[in-house]
């Protein structure tokens, strides 16, 4: 099943086949070669009606075939990409060479971002190293408009048919993903044949000529590019059209190349705007983008003729034409040249200055100042724009599911000395930490009926059903501190309790016990940790025995003279029941992993537990 990155995706269809049809139905005219595109023309003046269909209707193949080429891109290698992005960052040069591999192979500069992000949230990239792999997205973003550059219009209807042949035969997810990457590929160059072909009109259309013409104002063409490329959310895009416009002679290379900084704005103020009301580092990344990408227009905006002459040097010529002719057949190719040099080159400029840049970002938006009521708690690492990418929404369950851990580890600190010496108040605020557990709990199973909705492969089925369970039992761990053991609290001081000291560190003692339990199992889940999962499940015998001995030194004690030793005793062994529940749960937690992973057989992280 392919993907369609859209909330709606059947109107996505509906629409594209409208299109279609509508387009073969009107525009078969315009399919013909150059004479007999003239004869497209009605009563000697311009079809607009048919003109405008095969426009749109090439303009909807071309950008869902983007979609679709990036939907593949991202399911066949996604999460690959990831880990590769985590591993490889450790300075700054590294971390551009992995952001500009991993964007070309995803064929989404947003994605790698939106992944650097998760990694700053998480503690494992500092802003100083995410800048790198930002500026270094920037060049992986060129390698689409290098394909496109290529002009493989002959070749689009076998794409399609490979690409389709190859989803519906191959019983490999990989391959029919590759499948969905020739059928994305296919339709890119059948839109651009599609609005190539419709353009050859207005080759003698004075008025678009003149039009044309004023485009030679490179911040008019930078204004135009910008608002197109924050329309259409596509910066690729945007310059895959100017390369269609190009191979029909209607532009020259410094045009091109003004078109192409719009592209690099627009595409960083959309990112921009999304990045509101979002967490901290996702402000911070659409910052470091926009300020580099802006930064590197203003440098070179002046500049454009040289970078032109750069190009045509570099580039292969067709001395043999002339005029508009020449024009198409070499624009084409030294526009995505020169996008591809001009990114480059702003990397190579600004690789030197990642931890200024990172320092004044981190200057115009400062960490929100600490407040002394509980901020709302809300999720921190489910991000819409993953969905559509399975294996990567579901590496973000799993960073959430870490950060509900966290709470309840919080409670599980709190409880013992507040069961043990703590007042109403401590155990109240020990209930009212559940509600943020309970919030996050129902966050991360709404994100999972989400993905749930996707097209999964088996494996990540098993992932998805285990990241659930895991979820559940962290929401039922919550749920017991908060109702069994904040109860114990208060019937000790009820019935004014006092627990000896023996028994206190006794107690204290299987409470940090199981506590560690937790935090494995907790490791286990985030990280999909084999070994820490079954070191978790190893602790069993270590608990049990620790239990028995609690239990008969509470035995013990119940025979000695003190005051309320009955009371005393219940609470204790109660105490002791709950942790062990607790644990339970915690294994529970674990063993998900361990089953997903053999259900899966995907490979897990052998690393020992700390």
């Amino acid at each position: 099943m392919f993907v369609i990155a859209t909330p709606h995706r059947w109107l996505w269809t509906l629409g594209i086949l409208g299109t279609l049809l509508l387009g073969c139905t009107l525009s078969s005219p315009l399919w013909a070669s150059g004479a007999d595109a003239e004869s497209a023309n009605i009563g000697g003046g311009i079809d607009w009606w048919a003109m405008s269909v095969a426009l749109c209707g090439g303009l909807a193949l071309f950008l869902y075939g983007m979609e679709q080429m990036a939907a593949a891109l991202k399911a066949a290698a996604g999460e690959r990409m990831k880990d590769i992005l985590a591993r490889l960052t450790s300075n700054r040069f590294l971390g551009a060479l992995t952001g500009a591999f991993v964007t070309a192979v995803i064929n989404s500069s947003s994605i790698t971002t939106v992944l650097v992000v998760g990694f700053i949230s998480a503690g494992l990239l500092s802003l100083s190293q995410s800048v790198g792999i930002i500026m270094g997205a920037n060049i992986g973003s060129t390698l689409t408009a290098q394909l496109i550059a290529f002009q493989l219009d002959n070749l689009a209807l076998l794409m399609l048919g490979s690409g389709v042949l190859l989803h519906l035969t191959s019983r490999n997810e990989t391959a029919r993903q590759y499948g969905g990457l020739l059928l994305g590929l296919g339709l890119v160059f059948l839109g651009m044949t599609m609005m190539s072909e419709a353009m050859t009109p207005l080759r003698a259309y004075p008025p678009f000529l003149d039009f044309m013409a004023t485009l030679r104002q490179p911040l008019l063409a930078m204004l135009i590019a910008t608002i197109f490329t924050g329309l259409i959310q596509s910066s690729a895009a945007t310059i895959g059209i100017a390369i269609v416009m190009a191979s029909q002679g209607f532009m020259d290379l410094e045009t091109g190349i003004a078109l192409a900084f719009g592209a690099n704005i627009g595409t960083c103020v959309t990112a921009l705007l999304a990045s509101i009301g979002k967490p901290r580092a996702a402000v911070r990344a659409a910052l470091v983008h926009a300020i580099f990408n802006v930064a590197g227009v203003l440098v070179w905006i002046g500049l454009i003729g040289y970078l032109a002459d750069w190009v045509q040097w570099l580039s292969p010529a067709r001395p043999d034409l002339s005029g508009a002719e020449r024009l198409a057949a070499e624009v084409p190719r030294q526009l995505a040249n020169a996008h591809t040099l001009f990114n480059i080159a702003n990397t190579l400029l600004f690789i030197g200055f990642t931890t200024h840049l990172a320092r004044l970002v981190e200057w115009l938006v400062p960490e929100r100042p600490a407040s002394a009521e509980i901020e709302r708690v809300r999720p921190r690492y489910l991000d819409e724009e993953l969905l559509t990418t399975p294996a990567l929404a579901l590496d973000r369950v799993r960073l959430e599911l870490l950060h509900m851990g966290e709470r309840v580890r919080e409670m599980m600190q709190a409880i013992m000395p507040a069961i043990l010496g703590g007042n109403r108040q401590t155990l109240y605020d020990i209930e009212q930490m559940d509600d943020a557990v309970d919030l996050l709990h129902a966050e991360i199973v709404r994100y999972l009926g989400q993905i749930s909705r996707q097209s999964l492969t088996e494996p990540q089925t098993h992932t998805l059903l285990a990241l659930l369970a895991a979820a559940n039992d962290l929401e039922n761990i919550g749920d017991l501190i908060e109702t069994n053991l904040v109860e114990l609290g208060r019937a000790r001081i009820d019935q004014g309790v006092s627990v000896s000291e023996p028994t206190r560190e006794v107690l204290l003692n299987f409470h940090r016990t199981v506590s560690r339990a937790l935090g494995t199992a907790l490791q286990a889940v985030a990280q999909n940790n084999a070994l820490a999962a079954r070191a978790v499940t190893a602790m069993k015998p270590e608990i049990s025995a620790i239990a028995d001995s609690a239990a008969a030194h509470e035995a013990r004690r119940l025979v000695a003279e003190e005051p309320k030793r009955i009371p005393a005793y219940t609470l204790e062994i109660n105490i002791i029941e709950k942790l062990q529940r607790i644990y339970y749960f915690a294994k529970r937690m674990a063993k998900t992993v361990e089953i997903a992973a053999a259900s899966s057989h995907q490979p897990s992280v052998t690393s020992e537990p700390p």
